[in-house]
């Protein structure tokens, strides 16, 4: 069993959906960005700093564990496009990604005792022109109000996604590929 660092419901689906035996050791840390950080800095700190807090805290309490964090970002020109506060604020951020490529850059970091190791991946997302009405109607949903970039690839939004080039689960919030890597190297079965 590992512990999940995050109460994301996707996360927890997509390691379900892996058979991945987890608990929920969620915490909050600060998500603040740092000067000149890069958005792939940025992800790769965020998902780190999530597992080494939760590592700090089980240290205290055992010898053996396996914490597991990740982070999604969206990058579009080089600046985060975080999750949105209102429905002004998720129009403006669909209006931008319309008809416009722009990067997932999801970080999936594994902390042990002795170890943390991390990867990053990046995914390049292609909307197709959203009309006024789409943009509308998706922000008067509560789909895209806790996501980066409000949207969800899972959900409706799938209809707005025209390509996407790279990993669907790590757009949808956790790489399954690189997460597996990261489980087998720590000595977790998966099959």
């Amino acid at each position: 069993m590992i512990y999940l660092a995050s109460r994301s419901p996707r996360r927890a689906e997509l390691l379900n959906q892996i058979g991945v035996k987890y608990q929920v050791h969620a915490i909050d840390i600060d998500e603040s960005r740092t000067a000149g950080e890069s958005p792939a800095e940025y992800v790769c700190r965020l998902a780190i700093e999530k597992a080494q807090t939760v590592a700090r805290e089980l240290a205290t309490q055992q010898d053996s564990f396996q914490v597991l964090a990740a982070d999604t970002t969206i990058s579009l020109d080089g600046d985060i496009i975080g999750k949105p506060a209102d429905q002004d604020q998720c129009r403006c951020i669909l209006g931008q990604l319309s008809a416009r490529q722009h990067l997932v850059l999801t970080a999936v970091a594994l902390a042990t005792p002795d170890n943390i190791a991390w990867r990053l991946t990046q995914n390049r997302v292609s909307f197709r022109a959203l009309s006024p009405r789409e943009i509308e109607s998706y922000c008067a949903s509560d789909e895209p109000m806790d996501k980066a970039g409000a949207y969800a690839i899972q959900g409706k939004a799938a209809l707005f996604i025209e390509h996407l080039e790279g990993s669907y689960s790590a757009v949808m919030g956790l790489p399954l590929f690189e997460t597996a890597e990261l489980l087998q190297d720590a000595g977790i079965d998966l099959v």
